[in-house]
């Protein structure tokens, strides 16, 4: 299952709250949530940006890994499974990273019910991570995705992982309020 919502859509924060409820359905432990990206590009820096906001609310949200401070980049993500699904046994992992598309995607948050592979925009084989996958569409793919992560405006970034960021902490919220 995947669902999408625009950033300047003023419900998409409510959207992906509730479609992370339908993804995640009845939970035995908190989630852990996993922000992939680096903090040397602007339109890769969605997961460590939204990691950093997520920090600064506490303990609301339970376990925060990848921050501007501490980023996890994509060429870790091969280690960082296997150690999260370790520490954390029985956690659902929630991965947030940052990703290209489709011209008319660009803007889109999608949270999809599959784990992520991080790196694909940029042709990197690298393993898949997480249970559930939150992408921010940043930039148009093409044959220089790379150049344009580089050229995406910091706002379209920020505005992204303030609505992540709201969303996976009114879940966590509405989840430890049952």
């Amino acid at each position: 299952m995947e669902y999408a919502f625009h950033f300047y859509n003023a419900l998409a924060e409510t959207g992906l709250m509730m479609a992370l409820n339908k993804c995640l359905g009845e939970l035995t432990a908190p989630p852990v949530i996993l922000c992939i990206g680096s903090d040397l590009a602007v339109g890769d820096s969605l997961g460590p940006v939204t990691g950093t906001l997520l920090r600064r609310k506490g303990e609301l949200v339970g376990y925060v890994y990848g921050t501007l401070k501490n980023p996890v980049t994509a060429k870790e993500v091969r280690l960082v499974d296997g150690f999260l699904r370790r520490t954390h046994p029985g956690s659902k992992i929630i991965a947030v990273d940052a990703a290209v598309g489709e011209e008319n995607d660009v803007g889109l948050i999608k949270v999809i019910d599959a784990p992520l592979k991080p790196g694909s925009g940029a042709n990197k084989r690298l393993g898949r991570v997480g249970d559930i996958s939150i992408l921010g569409i940043v930039a148009k793919k093409s044959a220089f995705s790379y150049s344009l992560i580089n050229l995406t405006r910091l706002n379209v970034v920020y505005s992204m992982s303030e609505i992540i960021a709201g969303a996976l902490t009114s879940f966590s919220l509405q989840r430890s309020a049952v």
